[in-house]
Formats: structure tokens, sequence, C-alpha cells
């Protein structure tokens, strides 16, 4: 991941510098002063609705917060599909899913489970994410997988386990958003990563163990790459992503649509991943211009349609606090002197 674990590799892009901002865990159900400012037009937010205002719940991060601000953008969908391939790699983290859960018959339910799961505990009240949290931590407390190498069992709450998903869609979510076009200056970018210590702590980690910048989160990449390899799970997953199964009538769709989508996550992976993948990827120049103009698409779909898709969690957020916390990316590049304080992980 070359110098930082959020740089594309070895093109840094729009990541280098000031530029353009928990839930896939090893277990079955992974379903995280002034405030934002407003954009006039189509996309406005609904008015405030009941319990919003100055007394209201702002949740774990609140709008002030640069995860807040970034988990409302639409190019979160690709970088959740960087982190499956990523976080694959790790023999005994996909042998987890793979025993614990039914990731080939159910890989569309999964993937909007953990989207309900970072949506719940970014956008939702307090309560919402202890909540959501306490379920993951019940459920992965039960669950247990065989290492393939030694046959050992081992639970799928161990602590090591669990940082490297962590880090892994930390990693994923940073280096996708501000490689396609979300200006995060480097403080934003370190603050991300110490913000999100909260959603860590809420799937049975001690935030004090980790990364809390990008640094560590490079120094996180580093140690843990002996311990990685594409073994015949990984090449499950990685075989699932390129053409996960489909009705007959949605096949051309799934080509036409999900496997670039898919193509390009694979593409924004390191050079280590694909080398132990086994298979190339196109050259990382044209990997950041096609993350450029995939941004520049969807983030031209209004926020206010995108939003509405099941769950609503922003919809919800935003009733509850008031137009002002609306998420934008806008806001961060117009209040990086405000968002440039130390995190409340």
């Amino acid at each position: 991941m070359g110098n930082t674990a959020t740089a594309p590799e070895p093109e840094p892009g729009p990541a280098a510098g000031p530029g353009p901002g928990q839930g896939q865990g090893p277990g079955p159900e992974h379903g995280h002063g002034h405030g934002p400012t407003r954009r006039p037009g189509p996309e406005a937010a609904p008015g405030p609705g009941p319990g919003s205002g100055p007394g209201a719940d702002p949740g774990l991060y609140g709008p002030e917060s640069v995860t807040w601000q970034c988990h409302g953008d639409p190019m979160m969908w690709i970088a959740g599909v960087r982190a499956l391939y990523l976080q694959a790699l790790h023999p005994r983290a996909v042998r987890g899913v793979m025993e614990n859960s039914d990731f080939r018959r159910d890989a569309w339910g999964r993937l909007l489970r953990t989207a309900d799961f970072v949506g719940t505990l970014t956008y939702g009240t307090s309560e919402a994410a202890e909540r959501a949290g306490g379920r993951v931590r019940a459920i992965h407390r039960k669950l247990s997988a065989t290492d393939p190498d030694t046959g050992e069992r081992f639970p799928v709450d161990d602590p090591e386990l669990l940082l490297w998903i962590h880090c892994a869609q930390i990693d994923s979510f940073l280096h996708v958003l501000r490689r396609s076009g979300v200006r995060l200056t480097a403080a934003q970018a370190d603050r991300y990563v110490d913000e999100n210590r909260v959603n860590a702590r809420l799937v049975g980690l001690d935030p004090a163990g980790v990364p809390a910048d990008t640094a560590g989160l490079a120094a996180y990449f580093e140690r843990i790459r002996p311990e990685l390899a594409a073994g015949p799970d990984a090449h499950s997953v990685d075989d699932f992503l390129r053409g996960p199964p489909v009705p007959a009538l949605l096949v051309p769709g799934r080509n036409l649509l999900w496997r670039p989508l898919a193509g390009l996550a694979y593409g924004s992976l390191p050079g280590w991943a694909h080398q132990l993948y086994g298979r190339p990827a196109p050259a990382p120049r044209s990997i950041t211009r096609r993350l450029r103009l995939t941004g520049r698409v969807l983030r031209s779909i209004p926020a206010g349609l995108r939003w509405k898709l099941p769950p609503g969690h922003i919809l919800k957020a935003m009733r509850r606090m008031g137009p002002g916390s609306r998420p934008s990316p806008y806001t961060l590049r117009t209040s990086a002197a405000i968002l440039d304080r130390p995190g409340r992980a």
C-alpha cells in the first residue's frame, strides 16, 4: 500500500497530500460548533422532524465528523467490494465466513446487512448503534471455524481477526473515497481513521490497540502481510465477485453493470494483493481515471434519490438532526479548519 495504507499504488492520485471521503466481520450477520453547510436546490434536506435540533442525539459520530460527511458517498459500495477482496486474503478470516454463513447463496443479503450495519453506526442514534454492536458481538461469541492449514479450531471473535476485518474495511473506504475524488486533507484522513475506532469497539476490540491514523494503518498492513495468502477460499470469493449468481433474465445486467464495478474494486487493490490473487489489474493510472469518472457519474444522481433506498439511515438522521446535518463532501472542503481537530474515539 505504498507509504501509506490509503495511498494508491504506485500513482497517488487524489490521495496524496491535501486532496480529494464495521460490519463485514468473519461471522454471518454484520448488518457506525458548526454543522455542515446546506446546499440549495433539489437535494435540500427534508424539514426537521420530531426531536430535531440542538438536543437531538447525534449518534456516535455526529455531523461534525469526517465519517458522517463521507459515508453518504455512493462510492462506498465499490469500497465495500474492495474490502471483501482484501479481507478474503486472510486465511482464517475468510474461513470463518465460509463455515458460518450462507455467503454463496445470500451474498446480496450479506452485502445489504453490512451496509445497514455501517449506516446504523454512522447515522443512527447512540442507542441504535450500541444495540447493533451488541448483536454482532453476541453472534460472534457463538461461532468458531477450522484453520485451513493446521486444522485447529478458532473463535471467529479472535481479536486479531476482528482487527484485520476492521483495518481492511477502513483502508478500503478511505482509499476509494479519496482516489475517486473526495478531497480530504491529510489531517481529515487521519481523523477518519481515528473516528472509526468507535466501530472497532462495537465489534469487540479495544480501541487502544486499533490504528488511530493513516501511518498506523500503513504500519499494520506491513506487519500483517506475511500472514496473508490467496487460498481456495479467497479464490472462491474472487470467482463469486466476478460473476455472482443471478436469475437468467438478469445476467445481461450483471455483465453490463456489476462486472465493471467489481473489476474496478479489484483494480483498486494494492499491487501485492493482485500478486497474491495471481491475476493482473489495469495500470494504476487507468484505475484512478475510472474511479474518478465513476465517482462523477454516481454523484450526479441526486442524493435525495439515492438516500431513499432502504433502509434510509441518512434521511432519518437528517430529520432527527435538522437540515444542517446533510452529509456532503463539499462540507469537508469548506470546513477543513473546523473538522481538523482530534477525533472522538
